[in-house]
């Protein structure tokens, strides 16, 4: 009797998940035509001397975005040995559709009231607000073969409108212990249990959205060239980054810049940016976070090409963003899908970005019930604003 009573449940919430999907998108939706309206009320955010920009992160508070992002002034485009690459804020005023701020916080050899950084690049700026008056912005200070990069913090209070003149160093705690954070810690804690690329001595990010789930902050790191990958938690003081477990199987497939979150099951799910094969997305899944199953392609993702994908969260509801390797007009990286899913197994796809001008590494975030949305556009040239729904 009990056995056939567990059968009845699972039929119930099978069927309920299967309406339930259904409702996701109405019957006559269409992906394209649903993105071609935001892509028509985005606006640029970056400033006029600006001729390269990328990787945007942000967060809304008393109904302004704060909106934070690597650039420079020489070129289009981002590179971690460009040394003339710096991190900067924008804050965009959302009821009146107007940006009242714009500044650097972050760019080689910059002096401040504790510390000055070195030569080199400032890069993958990510930020969380703290408390109701600061706002926290990671980066990372790197130069390529000459020393280990490190992540450092700067607080934004938002009361005054400024920038506290002191930097932080960002602590990384691994198995073996609290470190700097720097790229060697983190390999070390990976080889291990195995892993077997190449050290590097930059390219260690804070790449996901922080995310809050059972009371927790999670987010990713990534070692970009190192091709390492870890589910990790920003800890109670704001400025440590505990690593939960690593998932890089198979080696071969130079797995890279992830997107994590938990399922309704209990699961964690990640899905990884492929730099190796077919360059299309894999997924892998974890009971606990710390230890992870191996790789494996999703099946509706067919098509993907490697560029970071998004995996977030939204009134119960899952958005699974990544890059399609279709071109349009010959753009690299200029169509991006956001499938959207109530248990992260059955997917239903309800925006398909298509843009001559690129449409590369969103990232999104929920304010009082409307989903805004930052992505590098115009061939890593703008940061790009909106409302995605």
């Amino acid at each position: 009797m009990k056995y056939l009573f567990t059968i009845k449940i699972n039929f119930i919430l099978l069927i309920s998940s299967v309406l339930s999907q259904k409702n996701l998108v109405t019957k006559d939706w269409n992906p394209v035509q649903a993105a071609d309206k935001v892509l028509t009320n985005l606006t640029n955010v970056t400033g006029p001397k600006i001729k390269g920009a990328h990787d945007a992160a942000f967060v809304i508070v008393g109904g302004r975005a704060y909106i934070i992002y690597e650039a420079n002034d020489k070129k289009p485009g981002e590179a971690a040995s460009w040394p003339f690459v710096y991190c900067a804020m924008t804050i965009f005023n959302i009821e009146t559709g107007k940006i009242e701020k714009q500044e650097k916080f972050a760019f080689g050899e910059q002096k401040f009231s504790n510390v000055s950084l070195p030569t080199g690049a400032c890069f993958v700026p990510r930020l969380i607000q703290k408390d109701e008056k600061t706002l926290r912005c990671f980066f990372s200070s790197e130069q390529p073969g000459k020393r280990q990069s490190q992540m450092w913090y700067r607080d934004f209070d938002l009361l005054k409108n400024e920038f506290l003149h002191s930097i932080h160093k960002v602590k990384i705690k691994t198995s073996k212990g609290v470190f700097d954070m720097q790229p060697k810690y983190f390999y070390e804690d990976a080889a291990h249990i195995g892993f077997k690329k190449d050290k590097k001595d930059f390219g260690l990010y804070i790449l996901d959205s922080f995310k809050k789930i059972d009371n927790t902050l999670y987010t990713t790191v990534n070692n970009y060239p190192g091709k390492q990958n870890a589910l990790a938690v920003l800890n109670d003081d704001f400025e440590t980054i505990e690593i939960v477990g690593h998932y890089n199987e198979p080696q071969n497939l130079n797995l890279s810049e992830s997107a994590v979150h938990k399922l309704p099951n209990g699961k964690w799910m990640a899905i990884c940016r492929q730099d190796g094969g077919n360059k299309n997305y894999t997924v892998t899944y974890s009971q606990n976070g710390r230890e992870w199953l191996e790789n494996k392609f999703l099946p509706s993702i067919k098509n993907g090409t490697n560029s970071k994908p998004t995996f977030d969260k939204f009134k119960n509801i899952y958005y699974l963003g990544w890059q399609e390797n279709r071109k349009i007009k010959g753009v690299f990286r200029s169509v991006f899908n956001i499938d959207v899913s109530i248990d992260g197994n059955k997917w239903v796809r309800k925006y398909t970005f298509e843009s001559d001008r690129s449409f590369q590494y969103p990232v999104f975030y929920e304010y009082k019930g409307k989903i805004y949305i930052a992505v590098t556009q115009y061939h890593k040239k703008k940061i790009m604003f909106g409302i995605l729904e």
